[in-house]
């Protein structure tokens, strides 16, 4: 395993093979049971309820949003609650227009097709999809050269849910054959406790509130963290405590993980540490920060940067990253004079406008 993947080991939302293993018997069944996300459970709610109603297939769904968020869990609930078969792929799998077409023709009515990474699929594969999610037809073209021809093949009536963590690399003509965009947003911590307490209970590991406040409280807002998290801290009280996960337990798990209170890992203090003391608090270009610190842009965009931003450490301007007043508190570095007056300046020019 390379140092890159290290560094993320515990605190990274992407799913790892251990997740996907313990997927089956975490996730929740239901919409009912499916934690947090309140705003969005309503509204899907009312689009299943609708659906069922009229004995009709789903409009196609968009899930767009951080990754580890529940994206999957909730085309699992979807399909459960009506009652269909779904059939999981992601966009990077599907190569070429004739995997496409396999996978269209075998879906039957209602049937959902769950698309992960949908800002992967390729153009030629986006071409045949459009027709396909728009009139239920598919596209083909037989043979070569003159003797080609098109050959128009109907499709059941299906559903395609997409899920993305780039939406802004979805292009505009997918984009809008869904009719129904969701964004997932980071969980309160109320709603991460309360995800980390069924875990226990179904993984059959004695916790009390405050252990699983301490956990709660350093999982980033992401249920994927938060469980794995809760393994972590579960081989910690089997090894060094009595197997009961008490707060002073998991403190001490996730001091010896090093993941501080807020949920930060070396890996985003590395990259804080970066723009702070290698270029003067920024602004800098993200392509820039990942050759600092040996790592992939993609990685700090997609794993480190939604986080910072909601913790308010980095802002994102026209020129680069900037690290904010927050990030040298968190880390413990003085602020500089100048960074420290502009900051004033701006917050007295923020007053006056109120």
């Amino acid at each position: 395993m390379s140092d890159k993947t290290d560094s993320r080991q515990q605190i990274s939302p992407r799913a790892k093979s251990e997740d996907k293993r313990l997927d089956g018997l975490l996730r929740p069944q239901s919409l009912r049971e499916f934690t947090g996300q309140q705003r969005l459970k309503a509204n899907l709610g009312i689009l299943l309820e609708a659906a069922q109603a009229r004995g009709e297939p789903l409009d196609h769904i968009l899930f767009h949003g951080p990754p580890g968020l529940g994206k999957t869990t909730l085309a699992h609930i979807v399909a459960n609650e009506m009652n269909v078969n779904i059939r999981i792929t992601a966009g990077p799998a599907i190569e070429r227009s004739g995997d496409l077409a396999a996978i269209l023709t075998n879906l039957r009515a209602a049937d959902i097709l769950f698309i992960d990474e949908v800002h992967r699929l390729g153009r030629a594969v986006e071409e045949i999809l459009y027709p396909a999610m728009e009139d239920f037809v598919l596209d083909l073209v037989v043979g070569k050269g003159p003797g080609a021809k098109n050959v128009r093949l109907k499709l059941p009536r299906f559903t395609i849910i997409g899920a993305t963590t780039r939406l802004a690399l979805l292009t505009a003509p997918l984009r809008a054959r869904f009719g129904a965009h969701y964004r997932m947003e980071f969980y309160e911590i109320e709603a991460v406790q309360e995800i980390v307490l069924r875990g226990a209970n179904i993984l059959q590991v004695p916790i009390d509130e405050a252990g699983a406040a301490v956990i709660a409280h350093r999982a980033r807002g992401t249920p994927r963290v938060a469980l794995r998290l809760l393994r972590r801290v579960r081989d910690y009280a089997q090894v060094r405590a009595d197997g009961s996960i008490t707060e002073d337990v998991a403190l001490a798990a996730l001091d010896l993980l090093e993941i501080d209170q807020l949920g930060l890992d070396n890996f985003d203090r590395r990259v804080l540490g970066s723009i702070i003391r290698k270029f003067g608090g920024g602004p800098v270009g993200l392509e820039t920060i990942a050759a600092s610190i040996s790592e992939e842009a993609d990685t700090i965009m997609d794993v480190v940067e939604p986080y910072l931003l909601q913790l308010g450490f980095i802002e994102r301007t026209a020129r680069g990253r900037v690290a904010t007043p927050h990030a040298y508190n968190h880390l413990d570095i003085p602020i500089p004079p100048h960074k420290e007056a502009s900051q004033n300046a701006q917050q007295r020019l923020f007053e006056d406008e109120r």
